[in-house]
């Protein structure tokens, strides 16, 4: 029995620190982030150090049955997140499997790894938190879908074009259809490293693996869904003037909407905040917003002047002949903006 406790230590021990590795190797390359890289490579060595000569010596790879099985879905990756998430899985499984076996082995091995899951559970967490906020930070475009029976396709061809961050916005539809219509829109839009927000239900976003969830005004508050979502999740909140986004910031909203700029059959008897609200939220708002109302190719330019640096399109995509086109001149103009606000800066600074 000692001699197949070890082999499953040594295997476990294995897996668990090649994961790692490939976590780290995100951290360092992929976010230049000390602290996670750290992290990884803190649990890496405390690994290492419980990897005897006795646990290496009752490897057993040629008759090892488990070289031979493999799945379909570990052949392919696809996005950044699915390959961080299956690889801290795996980590995850190899320690609870050393801390029940450790137990038969070394006193104090079981409660030691036990405490390294929940590090990896926190580093999960953070990590996958932090990717998250990254790409919000970096959105210029925001689109909120609308039914459509090309909703796929409008949807894969902004993505194609550069979005990174989509809604998915239907109130009639029953459940199971949303709930599946859900899934698949969140796997194309991770496909694409993009963000994939429901809105208003929590139970779909979770269920459909969704990064966030969109709260209106009517919703729950946001201070409650970021309870229910948990740290690694994204909430957002419609705001149409300053008291309202002052309530969604206190709650701890990620972003806000910041509109409706212009009237809109979307959000039908509700009266335009106008370029205002566009003004005030330039200069008070403490996180990433998206002006949105009625905002077209035709309009943005007087949004983006009035302060705006993201903006967020229903109609505008989704009945566009070409939404990859559309996505590109928008985030033109986007880009051209931040374009001019660093040279106005770099001037600034240089005759200060």
């Amino acid at each position: 029995m000692q001699a197949t406790v070890c082999r499953i230590l040594d295997a476990n021990l294995d897996r668990a620190r090649e994961g790692l590795r490939i976590v780290e190797e995100w951290c360092r390359f992929g976010l230049n982030s000390a602290p996670f890289t750290d992290e990884c490579k803190q649990l890496r060595q405390e690994l290492a150090s419980w990897h005897s000569l006795e646990l290496r010596s009752a490897r057993d790879t040629p008759g090892d049955p488990g070289t031979e099985l493999t799945h379909p879905q570990e052949e392919q990756r696809a996005s950044i997140e699915q390959l961080l998430q299956a690889n801290f899985s795996r980590v995850q499984e190899a320690l609870r499997v050393i801390e029940e076996y450790g137990k038969l082995y070394h006193p104090t091995m079981g409660s030691a790894f036990k405490q390294m899951r929940y590090r990896v559970y926190t580093l999960e967490s953070q990590l996958l938190g932090n990717q998250r906020q990254q790409i919000l930070a970096a959105a210029q475009l925001y689109l909120v879908t609308s039914p459509s029976n090309q909703l796929f396709n409008v949807v894969e061809a902004a993505l194609q074009g550069g979005l990174t961050l989509v809604q998915y916005r239907d109130k009639n539809t029953d459940d199971r259809l949303r709930l599946a219509t859900a899934a698949k829109l969140c796997q194309l839009c991770h496909q694409y490293e993009a963000l994939f927000i429901v809105n208003d239900r929590i139970d779909i976003a979770i269920a459909s693996n969704a990064d966030g969830v969109h709260l209106g005004q009517q919703d729950m508050p946001v201070s409650v869904a970021k309870e229910l979502l948990g740290g690694q999740r994204i909430v957002g909140s419609s705001t149409t003037n300053p008291e309202e986004m002052q309530q969604a910031l206190e709650q701890g909203a990620d972003y806000i909407g910041v509109g409706p700029v212009y009237e809109t059959p979307t959000k039908a008897g509700k009266a335009a905040a106008g370029l205002d609200y566009v003004r005030y939220a330039a200069q008070y708002a403490t996180v990433p917003w998206f002006a949105i109302g009625g905002i077209s190719v035709n309009n943005v330019n007087d949004v983006i002047g009035a302060g705006a640096e993201r903006v967020a399109v229903v109609r505008s995509l989704m009945q566009a002949q070409h939404p990859t086109l559309i996505v590109q001149y928008f985030l033109a103009q986007l880009n051209r903006r931040q374009s001019v606000k660093a040279l106005q800066g770099d001037y600034n600074n240089n005759h200060g």
